[in-house]
């Protein structure tokens, strides 16, 4: 393999430099709120409450889960904010550039099926409220499919458009739908005048042991609702000011954010059991039972804008690069978006989502299952046997390499990155000592290179 093979690397893949790394505490305060905050969120204690679980079983039940994930998210998130680089190319450490390709690809799946999911659901959000704003829409399935195709579209646009883009749709997300939340919470409680009875009804499990038999499935699927965020949380953090702002933004912002919006979802449908007669778990048709046009337009207008947040900053980011990944040379960010978008059409949505049991129990345990040990390798590898150091191994010179450390050091902390020489490399010679400024994103794992020399070549020549 050459050292200056083209199909390890691009644009998209190349460590971040000091000026793309702008994301602060905010930000990541800002995309936990903006991702938490959304339709399926607010329905994840339905099916705990379902099997039996009193309100507070369920919203421990999502806190456990999320600290539980918290860990090798965070864990994870540590070569993002110090070297610059996304998860397919940190993947390539323990599983070398070749079988990187294998983990990156068993994480787009995942992220292809959310993405579909997520799409549907923007798609019947949009369907439901435009039924109550215009009535003659109301069973038309040809309407539902353009109302899906156009929200689809929407967010292919989005991706098109790039990173800087997201930073700033989850920037403007996080408080609208925090004041969105708050302000369904109060409607509903003022239109019903209590929040019911389901935050008073007991636990259905007369045992311990009958409580467990539905805990620990109900935990595994909490874990791994955020379980692909875990792997490909570098993709984010390499963005990143400082490791304490991602590291700080991320503790905070997951678990209160899940809890506090799960929390709602639980009044709120506890809450639509006085005004019915029957709880409505889901917000779109609880909305829609209103039947008022104005609070259906405003109602349209923040799931619209979860949705899309979490849609793109779960489902799009991690799949464009894992397929960029695959073949640099031909596949961009934008490209593997597209890749992301049809994929996720092509998984049938309509069908995961069919029951609660197929979603809760079918999709989020399955997959969670499958990603587990993936992240259990990245990160016994990195902090375990790298010591969290990814430099060069003992090679012969004529391959030796440098591998760019995106992590800012006091004596350039301008540049974000330590800079040595080149060693060995063909075009430097002497004048490796005039550039001495010369970055080699070049690391060789088991005789592959784990990330791409091209931009250490490009750097390398003479001017």
């Amino acid at each position: 393999m050459s050292a200056n093979d083209p199909s390890l690397s691009n644009r998209d893949l190349a460590p971040t430099t000091a000026a793309q790394r702008t994301w602060g505490f905010y930000n990541y305060t800002a995309l936990w709120f903006s991702m938490c905050m959304e339709i399926t969120t607010y329905q994840l204690a339905s099916s705990l409450i379902a099997k039996g679980m009193d309100w507070k079983q369920a919203i421990g039940t999502v806190l456990l889960g999320n600290l539980i994930v918290l860990i090798p998210m965070l864990l994870n998130a540590h070569a993002g904010a110090k070297y610059g680089i996304p998860f397919p190319v940190f993947i390539r450490a323990p599983f070398g550039v070749r079988g990187a390709n294998l983990a990156a690809i068993l994480r787009a799946v995942v992220a292809c099926g959310w993405f579909g999911i997520q799409s549907w659901i923007g798609g019947t959000a949009i369907y439901a409220m435009l039924a109550v704003i215009w009535p003659a829409a109301t069973g038309k399935s040809g309407i539902l499919w353009v109302c899906f195709l156009g929200f689809w579209l929407l967010n292919m646009v989005v991706v098109w458009r790039g990173v800087e883009s997201i930073r700033r749709l989850q920037a403007f997300g996080a408080p609208f739908m925090f004041v969105m939340a708050a302000a369904l919470l109060i409607w509903v409680r003022i239109k019903a005048g209590s929040f019911g009875t389901m935050l008073s009804t007991p636990s259905q499990f007369h045992s311990t042991e009958e409580f467990l038999v539905v805990f620990f499935p109900s935990l595994t699927a909490m874990v791994g609702y955020w379980a692909t965020l875990a792997l490909n949380i570098p993709d984010f953090t390499r963005y990143s000011k400082s490791q304490s702002a991602q590291s700080w933004g991320q503790a905070f912002g997951l678990p209160v954010a899940m809890v506090l919006y799960t929390f709602v979802g639980i009044s709120v449908t506890s809450a639509s059991a006085v005004l019915f007669g029957h709880p409505i778990w889901n917000p779109i048709q609880l909305i829609g039972a209103f039947h008022q046009p104005f609070v259906a337009f405003v109602a349209l207008i923040a799931i619209l804008v979860a949705t899309l947040n979490v849609n793109i900053g779960a489902n799009v980011v991690s799949p464009s690069n894992d397929f960029s990944n695959l073949y640099p040379r031909l596949i961009s960010f934008r490209t593997g978006g597209l890749i992301t978008g049809f994929l996720g059409v092509a998984m049938c949505p309509w069908k995961l989502l069919a029951t609660p049991d197929a979603y809760i129990f079918g999709w989020l345990v399955g997959y969670s299952g499958l990603l587990g040990p993936v992240a259990g390798i990245m990160v016994s590898d990195y902090f375990l046997i790298r010591k969290t150091e990814l430099r060069e191994l003992a090679l012969p010179p004529r391959r030796r390499l440098l591998l760019h450390q995106g992590h800012q050091s006091a004596s350039h902390r301008g540049a974000g990155f330590r800079r040595r020489p080149c060693l060995d490399r063909p075009g430097c010679g002497a004048s490796a000592l005039s550039l001495r400024l010369c970055v080699v994103r070049g690391l060789l794992h088991r005789g592959h290179y784990l990330l791409s020399a091209d931009e250490g070549v490009r750097a390398c020549r003479l001017s």
